[in-house]
């Protein structure tokens, strides 16, 4: 007995039970909390129902609503008790009644027991993270919310807009730097016990009962006091779209979660005979699965995260209306932007001169100066590569240098340094060509020399300014040709992109690429990338970069010879 499972159930109660029984079939003890607002005829039948089993358990019972501390209650009450009653457990795994174990039991015990100090809780600070819906973030922490957002939404606003014009600011608790993250994780012994038992325990509990969506930060915030080894990531697969709302798994999701090659998913709909026939089995007719990785399908929630935000040109439905302002027009000419490809690629403007024929320039968005092809200080019209004169207007910068210079190709390099760059004026000209590999601006930091702090403060600035020109590239408002990797997608098979890249900027007939741009070593990046996610910063921009190197399979023993007459 290592794993203890904490379940809060509010319906499907059927489904619940089959998960509870999964779990103690296979030695791990359940305590579950049911929502007070459930009638008391269904909990006492779903009590009974689980009454043959000896490793489940009840806890008190609290009010649950989403961004509200009950949620944070319901996990106290029932990790005191999984600590109480069960001395054994090592680990204590919080999931809800709407979570399904995707791989056998006993592959989660053996993974957490060859980890015995490691707490898997995804933990961020709020600079870092890119999933705050509703334009609060650390303001969570310094403002009160006695209002439920949900039921009363005009007094939360009101109450809000309040504080800030009276510039109420609440006092956060004396050594705690408020984190976020997934509400699913999975603690060991000492660091729960250490938050339940901590003496300071009311003063944390007063102000995180006014914190809003204190499900996401309360353990989050706690834990980076107490443990030891923090993974800041999520055994639980859980996926939530542009809105904040999670994901609903059905039926066909079923080989979309088994490549997740996670322990847990959730959300998963209650009648989704499939799913829960596929992987509530013995372990015998299991898939045997790796290292928990949901970033193998975070492309495909990517696209549909795109598909619905951006959808389709000429496609009117309910969900998507043109706005007016989507004129065509605003440059001369086709030009070419690329964004990362300088960082991944050594001297690619060099090459993809000698390629396409076409004038290639370096950063002429750089804060130093307008980089401009060959080291030019002007450039036709009497552009100077004065980043003040280009800064006064870049918009009209930019035009210039494609009407000055018509009849030749121009491409130039961005990307998130470049904070002078008109991105959401490139974003909406249908004469741009813009490629983008995103996350690329770690390269230039995992290769310098410089200290971990700075690295970690230096990545947190630029992802978020590159996250906000994906919003601009992605918006409905982009009429650009746009293509977006993630680094990890484009090193699989850079080839391909590149050549439909060439095919477009260069003259006549499409021709095969005879050299190719020589990619940087990035050896160590991923493990590069992990410890800036154990440092509290969440890089999500790269894509799934492994950890470690995949290990060798085991060598089969030779078979013995034999001889055919």
């Amino acid at each position: 007995m290592s794993v203890g499972i904490l379940m809060l159930v509010h319906t499907a109660f059927d489904r619940a039970e089959q998960v509870a029984r999964h779990w103690t079939k296979y030695g791990c003890p359940v305590v579950i909390h049911v929502d007070a607002g459930v009638k008391p005829r269904i909990y006492k039948r779903f009590v009974k129902a689980l009454g043959d089993e000896p490793d489940v358990r009840f806890c008190k019972r609290h009010r649950c609503e989403w961004g509200n501390w009950g949620l944070v209650a319901a996990a106290q009450s029932a990790a005191e008790l999984m600590l109480t009653e069960f001395p054994k457990v090592r680990h204590v795994y919080l999931s809800s009644g709407s979570c399904l174990p995707l791989r056998p039991v006993q592959e989660l015990k053996d993974y957490l027991a060859a980890r015995p100090r490691t707490d898997f809780i995804e933990s961020a600070t709020t600079a870092d993270v890119p999933w705050t819906v509703g334009g609060l973030d650390h303001e969570r922490f310094t403002l009160h919310f006695p209002f439920s957002w949900r039921k009363q939404r005009y007094l939360f606003d009101k109450w809000v807009d309040i504080q800030r014009f009276l510039r109420i600011k609440r006092k956060i608790p004396y050594g705690i730097v408020p984190h976020m993250g997934s509400q699913w994780w999975c603690l060991t012994r000492q660091t729960l016990s250490a938050i339940l038992e901590d003496p300071e325990r009311n003063t944390f509990d007063t102000y995180f009962k006014r914190v809003w969506i204190p499900d996401e930060s309360y353990f989050q915030t706690l834990a980076r006091l107490y443990s030891t080894n923090i993974e800041s990531r999520s055994l639980t697969l859980s996926k939530f779209d542009f809105q904040g709302k999670p994901h609903i798994f059905y039926d066909d999701h079923l080989q979309l979660l088994r490549r997740s090659d996670c322990f847990v998913a959730r959300k998963i709909w209650p009648r989704a005979n499939r799913l829960y026939e596929g992987f509530l089995r013995d372990p015998e007719g299991a898939i045997k699965m790796s290292e928990p990785s949901p970033s193998k399908i975070d492309r495909i929630f990517a696209k549909a995260v795109e598909r619905r935000t951006k959808g389709r040109t000429g496609l009117y439905m309910q969900s998507r209306f043109p706005n007016e302002g989507w004129e065509n027009g605003m440059t001369f000419g086709r030009y070419s932007v690329f964004h990362g490809f300088a960082e991944l690629f050594e001297d690619f403007e060099s090459w993809l001169g000698r390629t396409t024929g076409a004038q290639v320039h370096g950063h002429v968005f750089a804060p130093e100066r307008a980089e401009f092809a060959d080291g030019q200080k002007v450039i036709n019209g009497a552009l100077s590569d004065s980043p003040k004169l280009r800064d006064y207007n870049s918009i009209a910068f930019l035009t210039n240098l494609i009407w000055n210079t018509r009849g030749e190709r121009q491409c130039f390099q961005v990307g998130p340094r470049d904070i002078g760059t008109p991105i959401w004026f490139i974003a909406k000209d249908p004469n741009a060509q813009i490629s983008m590999i995103s996350g690329a601006w770690a390269i230039p930091l995992f290769k310098s020399n410089r200290n971990f702090a700075d690295i970690r403060k230096e990545a947190a600035r630029l992802q978020k300014l590159e996250n906000e020109q994906l919003w601009a590239l992605r918006s409905p408002y982009a009429k650009a040709r746009v293509r977006i990797w993630t680094m990890a997608e484009f090193i699989e098979a850079p080839m391909e992109p590149l050549q439909a890249i060439i095919d477009e900027i260069g003259p006549g007939a499409p021709r095969r690429l005879a050299e190719a741009p020589r990619m940087t070593d990035l050896a160590g990046f991923g493990q590069f990338l992990q410890n800036l996610k154990n440092q509290g910063m969440h890089p999500y921009l790269m894509g799934d970069f492994p950890v470690d190197p995949p290990e060798a399979e085991p060598k089969k023993p030779p078979r013995k010879p034999y001889l055919v007459q």
